[in-house]
């Protein structure tokens, strides 16, 4: 009712009520009032309708029509789709690996929902643009928890070695805790850390950091540090290290350290 751009507000509500009863809103602007971060800029507002309601998408209103209307949680007075729909909802339509990879992560990272979660929605829903989530998915059944976990994953399978654990605990022979490495090799006790510059020199954290490495070294574990920007910018000088590190490893008595999820 007055002559200026419409709020993103009444965006969100206006397409409610393109949709009607029942309907909610799905994809970024959903991940949005989840409070999920890395998301890119929503434009369209993106709407779940029951299948049997006959409404059509019109103007910035997207209407998608279900017969796997889930149940919505409210933020903000607005009904919106659960994390594991809401997050494949907007993946599917976008074509950027990145992109994709980096909402999924966070969702689990952030414990919005778990990566079994989001298997079984990619099974169930439409497989139409289902080809990047899946792949972007893999990583985070296997137990990485972001981006950076994600490409590292990648690389350990090009490297050839064994199969790795990701995110489990590790005690000493005392039973005493000593990290929870980003990739873990149980067989020769060897662990792989994926540490941000930028994260791990600040503060309190390079003292834990520190910490971290001294642990390792009283408990006997092989520990190789790798900076995320390199898995993508040398491959291949980062599966060499991993291969010479699990070869160390190898060639010294496997400590008596233990490991759970």
């Amino acid at each position: 009712m007055h002559p200026s751009e419409p709020t993103d507000e009444q965006r969100l509500r206006a397409g409610l009520l393109r949709g009607g009863e029942d309907s909610m809103i799905t994809g970024l602007w959903a991940l949005r009032r989840h409070g999920l971060r890395e998301v890119p800029a929503p434009s369209d507002v993106h709407l779940l309708v029951p299948h049997e309601r006959e409404v059509t998408s019109a103007g910035f209103a997207v209407v998608e029509r279900t017969t796997r209307l889930p149940n919505a949680v409210s933020r903000d007075g607005l009904p919106i789709a659960p994390v594991h729909r809401a997050v494949l909802d907007g993946a599917r339509r976008i074509r950027d690996f990145d992109t994709v990879q980096g909402m999924l992560a966070e969702a689990v990272q952030r414990r919005k929902c778990t990566p079994e979660q989001l298997d079984r929605e990619l099974c169930r829903g439409s497989q139409r643009g289902s080809a990047i989530p899946r792949r972007a998915l893999q990583a985070l059944l296997a137990g990485a928890e972001s981006v950076a976990e994600g490409d590292a994953w990648e690389i350990w399978k090009l490297s050839g070695l064994p199969p790795a654990e990701w995110n489990v605990n590790v005690f000493d022979q005392h039973g005493r805790f000593v990290s929870k490495p980003d990739a873990w090799c149980e067989d020769v006790a060897f662990a792989w850390e994926i540490d941000s510059r930028k994260y791990h020199e600040g503060g309190n954290h390079y003292a834990s950091t520190l910490a971290r490495n001294a642990r390792y070294s009283a408990a006997g574990i092989v520990c190789l540090q790798t900076l995320p920007s390199r898995l993508r910018t040398e491959p291949r000088a980062v599966i060499a290290e991993l291969r010479d590190t699990y070869a160390a490893a190898c060639a010294r008595p496997r400590p008596p350290v233990t490991s759970r999820p």
